[in-house]
């Protein structure tokens, strides 16, 4: 009888099938110790698998937790810069209260105060806008009115009438502004 060349040649080594259920048993010539040792090691990676599982589910509750903790206590450094600028504010506040304080030297510490909160808030990566005198950018800018100008370029700011600031790279509020356009003839 001639095998078709597709045919696939009985395997000696190979676990045979037997019986109506269809289930494998071990070749005859498999000693005891073997099998033993194979099944020792399918336990001890079992073992592993379980342990490395069990591993990476801790990892990633510990990283969740850790960064919900980041996000609760992220303005916590900004925040303690700040402590100082409300001292000095209660301060100014004590200051104009007293009977001996002059209006210039109340104006004075107040600008100290809020050139401190200025220093502290840019330390922290904001930026304030400055409009004035800059084409107009509606990336930037919220344009309110135009009005007739011979002295600003058309298109320019005018005036700007509430400062805009950016976060490093991200626009937090675009400055309020009012561009020029050429006078009437």
């Amino acid at each position: 009888m001639k095998m078709n060349d597709n045919a696939v040649e009985p395997n000696e080594d190979a676990p045979e099938i037997t019986g109506e259920t269809g289930a494998f048993t071990e070749p005859p010539e498999a000693p005891d110790a073997e099998i033993t040792e194979l099944k020792n090691q399918a336990a001890q990676l079992q073992d592993q698998l379980l342990r490395v599982s069990a591993d990476f589910d801790n990892y990633k509750k510990r990283a969740a937790r850790e960064r919900q903790e980041a996000i609760k206590y992220a303005q916590e450094s900004l925040l303690q810069r700040l402590i100082p600028v409300l001292d000095n504010f209660d301060m100014a506040q004590a200051a104009g209260q007293a009977q001996n304080t002059t209006l210039q030297s109340l104006q004075a510490g107040v600008a100290m105060v809020q050139q401190q909160l200025k220093s502290v808030l840019n330390e922290a990566g904001l930026e304030e806008l400055d409009a004035t005198g800059k084409p107009f950018d509606p990336n930037l800018h919220e344009a309110l009115a135009q009005e007739e100008s011979a002295d600003v370029a058309e298109g320019h700011v005018l005036r700007q009438t509430r400062k805009g600031y950016k976060l490093r790279d991200r626009l937090l509020r675009p400055a309020s502004v009012v561009v020029a356009r050429p006078p009437a003839p």
